[in-house]
């Protein structure tokens, strides 16, 4: 989400965090065994339900983008609703759209990238004026600041871009993430009217100290947040009525708010309207998952009703669209709890599966989720290989985040800690994302060294910068970008990268495997990064039998297994092994 929606005080307090992860990662690098909780008492939370995440999103690659940043597939929708560039720098629209991404797709370049899943910014209509604050005149460029949940935002396309993109992603055999919210609205602007009071709080901005200071208050000044508590029956807005009328679907949308709460029997509430518009975009488009906004500022239990009714709404989808669909995995949602993440990022709760808010735990993965972002990434690649992989093997494969998946990233849209900020080593920072255990995120120009550095930006939109594909032109980026394509492709072709135990094996440089046997998959691999030039050779045994053909994703030479080893030459430092796909 956009950084204004913080409080004052984030930046000292995010910093701060990232301080204590540090010393905490490094003691727990230091030990043989986890060290014990910091609290004693039990935790408010129920007890952790077993659940076993899908071993593809276990392994997924999700490629993340600002869709205002990524790709001007239609400059006329440049300056939607009037919106200028009298802002600060790069707070305002710069031109990408839903047409861009879906030119992207059909161009092949996230398949040449191996990327799993699409997940854009929300793609809602957002409040039309601008917001004044300490950053400047910001318009709602990043899509997390809604104004009606039930329509695409112009400066993004139409209803009809979004449905071609959805189905383009598809074809390609590539699942699409909608990034949805539902504690807040946009601000007040001079063209967007106020929600009435039954529908968003007033009253003190939270002081983030305890559940009720996360969850029953204000998140930001700037924004109008949703009473999510309440069950008691509320109107439309006048203004969202006004508006519907006028684009010639009131009668519509009121006969279909009139069904849904005939069918689930729930109030008319703030939160079952929003959730009714959110799963209506699964229900008509066939969205495959969500990624949730600010999770934790909200009840807990409102996720369950948003993910009850998403399994419907895409059962409801599949079953009219069966030429469409790509399998039947299940509905995914994943969350944004921030300051969540493994070996211990939330450190009171010791890298568990629960956010600690001071006062009580809450274990998200208990209401409906079925990943996390693992907001500890940044920190833990300052580590060596080893020490990454196998503490996250360990938690992941019979440890405190057993069955469950988690979603790794070296930089995204606001966290304003990214690893290797300078795009110093950039491939070294592709092999420590693309090759840890769990999923990966690829936040846009990642695989090309997108500059996280712009001058006269002011906070998070720094790394915020639209891609500039001229890039593609120097030999130094098609190098780097060959690089991610490599790995993404061994990701894809191979479950085990992400979803597999971790071994570290004998051999020059650094070497190790990955052997995954679940659910009817069986899946190998062997990894060797630090290589020398030349002729390599590996012990195999144990991983693969002999006469067992193996691509080295890599150089994309083929092996054969003799006498439990391979030998391969190449001019590489890296080496790929997996059977061929």
């Amino acid at each position: 989400m956009s950084v204004v929606h913080r409080n004052p005080n984030w930046r000292g307090q995010h910093k701060m965090k990232k301080t204590l992860l540090k010393s905490t990662f490094a003691g727990l690098l230091a030990c043989t065994a986890w060290a014990p909780a910091l609290f004693a008492e039990e935790p408010l939370s129920p007890a952790p339900q077993s659940i076993n995440t899908d071993v593809f999103w276990k392994n997924a690659t999700v490629y993340f983008m600002l869709t205002d940043r990524f790709a001007n597939g239609d400059p006329s929708n440049d300056t939607a609703y009037g919106r200028g560039q009298d802002t600060g720098v790069l707070r305002s629209f710069v031109g990408g759209d839903i047409k861009g991404i879906t030119q992207k797709i059909e161009e092949g370049y996230f398949t040449k990238l191996g990327v799993d899943v699409l997940w854009t910014t929300p793609l809602l209509e957002q409040v039309q004026g601008p917001w004044q604050d300490d950053f400047g005149k910001t318009y709602a460029y990043h899509g997390y600041w809604p104004r009606d949940w039930t329509n695409v935002d112009q400066a993004y396309g139409s209803e009809a871009d979004m449905a071609e993109m959805i189905a383009a992603a598809h074809k390609k055999g590539i699942r699409v993430l909608a990034d949805v919210i539902l504690n807040h609205t946009g601000p007040v602007t001079v063209k967007d009217a106020r929600w009435p009071n039954e529908w968003v709080r007033e009253g003190n901005v939270c002081n983030w100290q305890d559940y009720a200071n996360n969850v029953t208050c204000r998140l930001a000044d700037s924004l109008e947040d949703i009473l999510t508590e309440t069950e008691a029956p509320v109107e439309l807005p006048p203004f969202l009525l006004k508006k519907w009328e006028a684009e010639g679907r009131l009668d519509r949308e009121l006969a279909e708010l009139d069904a849904f709460f005939a069918r689930t029997g729930y109030e008319r509430a703030p939160k079952y309207y929003i959730i009714k518009w959110l799963t209506d975009w699964v229900r008509d488009y066939g969205i495959d998952g969500f990624r949730v906004d600010t999770a934790k500022h909200i009840e807990a239990e409102i996720w369950q009703e948003l993910k009850k009714e998403s399994v419907l709404a895409l059962n409801e989808w599949r079953a009219a669209n069966p030429d469409r669909k790509l399998d039947d995995k299940p509905f995914f949602m994943m969350g944004e709890v921030y300051h969540w993440g493994a070996l211990g990022f939330n450190a009171t709760v010791d890298g568990g599966r629960a956010y600690d808010y001071g006062d009580q735990q809450v274990d998200f993965f208990n209401y409906g989720f079925d990943s996390l972002i693992n907001m500890g990434f940044p920190t833990h690649a300052d580590a060596p290989y080893e020490q990454i992989f196998s503490q996250y093997s360990t938690a992941l494969n019979g440890g405190e985040l057993d069955g469950i998946g988690m979603l790794n990233y070296v930089s995204s849209h606001d966290d304003m800690g990214p690893y290797d900020q300078d795009r110093a080593s950039p491939y070294a920072t592709a092999n420590r994302l693309m090759l840890a255990p769990g999923a990966v995120q690829i936040y846009y120009g990642d695989e090309l060294a997108r500059s996280l550095r712009i001058k006269g930006t002011i906070g998070d939109a720094t790394l915020r910068s639209a891609i500039d594909w001229s890039q593609l032109e120097n030999k130094d980026t098609q190098a780097l970008l060959e690089h991610w394509q490599k790995l993404g492709q061994f990701r894809q072709a191979h479950p085990a990268v992400g979803a597999g135990i971790h071994q570290q094996l004998n051999g020059e440089g650094y070497v190790f495997s990955r052997k995954l046997d679940t659910e009817g998959i069986t899946d190998r691999v062997l990894v060797g990064l630090e290589q020398a030039p030349g002729i390599k050779t590996f012990t195999v045994s144990g991983l693969f039998e002999d006469n067992t053909e193996l691509k080295d994703y890599y150089s994309g030479k083929t092996v054969l297994v003799k006498n439990g080893t391979v030998t391969l030459e190449t001019n590489h430092n890296v080496v790929l092994l997996g059977a061929s796909r």
